[in-house]
């Protein structure tokens, strides 16, 4: 099991050279894809799952719209690799083990996805509590917040007031015991 941990940390590893000769959303998808998650580009309905099939041509063509995380292994140290993304308007992170709190703070203070990003699904995270789900808050344009088997949320009436408060047009689902 440490190895693992060890190795999704290597996966997570963020490589600056990179995304300088490749462009942020072509080493993004890397990242990504290297985890495990999915990423679907503007203007496509499929959904990229292999790596060795990222698509090729002019640097900047392919621009990241939607990511699902679901059982990958992204973590709080890769993060950096979604500042360049000015396009993403959909992030599923499901049952992803090694998502807690600061990811979220961070995805927040992400000066391109504060704009970009509508819609975020959050299930199945046994790491997130209410204080990573109300930094969200910074997520001005977030049209849509489902949140779905979430153990670590225990002030549910109180964080999705503060959420409500600061978003008033966030349609919220909640799947929470």
């Amino acid at each position: 099991r440490h190895f693992w941990g060890w190795l999704n940390a290597v996966f997570n590893k963020v490589d600056y050279e990179r995304i300088q000769a490749v462009g942020p959303d072509r080493a993004a998808s890397e990242w990504l894809l290297r985890c495990g998650a999915l990423v679907r580009y503007q203007g496509s309905q499929k959904w990229q799952q292999d790596y060795n099939g990222l698509p090729t041509g002019p640097l900047g063509k392919y621009k990241i719209e939607a990511i699902n995380a679901t059982e990958s292994c992204i973590m709080y140290r890769g993060f950096d690799y979604l500042d360049g993304l000015e396009h993403v308007t959909e992030i599923k992170l499901q049952k992803c083990i090694y998502i807690q709190d600061e990811c979220l703070q961070r995805l927040s203070e992400t000066k391109n996805l504060q704009k970009s990003l509508l819609q975020l699904k959050i299930i199945s995270c046994g790491n997130v509590t209410d204080k990573g789900i109300i930094a969200l808050h910074k997520l001005m344009n977030l049209e849509y917040l489902y949140l779905s088997d979430l153990p670590g949320i225990r002030e549910k009436e109180t964080t999705v007031r503060i959420l409500q408060q600061a978003l008033p047009n966030l349609e919220l689902e909640l799947d929470l015991e």
